[in-house]
This record gives C-alpha cells, structure tokens and sequence, in this order.
C-alpha cells in the first residue's frame, strides 16, 4: 500500500518553530506535487501548502503566509514545512498528501492529492 508518512511534530510555545518532514513508503515522492493539509478538532481538513514536482510552483493558505516555509528535497525523496512564529491556532493533526495525476502549479484542493499520510500532531499552547 502506497502510503506517506509524516514526522516532526510535537508540542510548541506560541512563537516557536517545528520542522515538519514527509517521506514516502513503497513508492517515491519523484514526479508528484507534494501538499500539507491540516484539520483541527471539529473543522474540515484545509490545505496549508504545496509544492509542484520541481519546486518551481508553491502556495500557501492566507493564514500561514509568511510563517511556513514548504520545501523538497529530491535527492533525499523529502518535503518539509518550516513552521515559524506558530500561533495557538496552527494546532491540529498535520497530513502530507502526493498528486500523482496534477501536472503545472500546485493547488490546495484535497480532491487533486490520492496518496496520505497518518497524519502528525502539533500542538502550540503555553
């Protein structure tokens, strides 16, 4: 079974910083747009960034701009969000998500992404 897997998260004081890394199990992140979603207790799953095959296309949501930071690595088959300045409401379970399909700029539709993860918590509270 093709399958992400997330790793990084963890419990943070309001302004601090995680680093959160996804990897792929049995198959390999090569020629996939890359995406982090996260879902909050009683919210729907909403998409935080993504990342296009090459890196050349990224986006984030409006209440992430300017503190996360999505990037890959396809030498090492890893994409990872740099969260910086985390605030109370970045809480929730945080998913990696791969389109094998999507081709040109990365979008944060949940529809367009078919492989996930198990998702990793992360926690800002002080």
């Amino acid at each position: 079974q093709l399958q992400l897997v997330e790793s990084g998260g963890g419990l943070v004081q309001p302004g601090g910083s995680l680093r959160l890394s996804c990897v792929a199990s049995r198959f390999t992140l090569d020629y996939t747009h890359i995406a982090w979603f996260r879902q909050a207790p009683g919210k729907e799953r909403e998409g935080v960034s993504c990342i296009s095959i090459w890196g050349d296309s990224v986006d984030y949501a409006d209440s992430v701009k300017g503190r996360f930071t999505i990037s890959r690595d396809n030498v090492k088959d890893t994409v990872s969000a740099q969260m910086d300045n985390l605030k109370s409401e970045d809480t929730a379970v945080y998913y990696c998500a791969a389109s094998r399909s999507l081709l040109g700029q990365c979008v944060l539709d949940r529809g367009e992404y078919d492989v996930w993860g198990q998702g990793t918590q992360v926690t800002v509270s002080s």
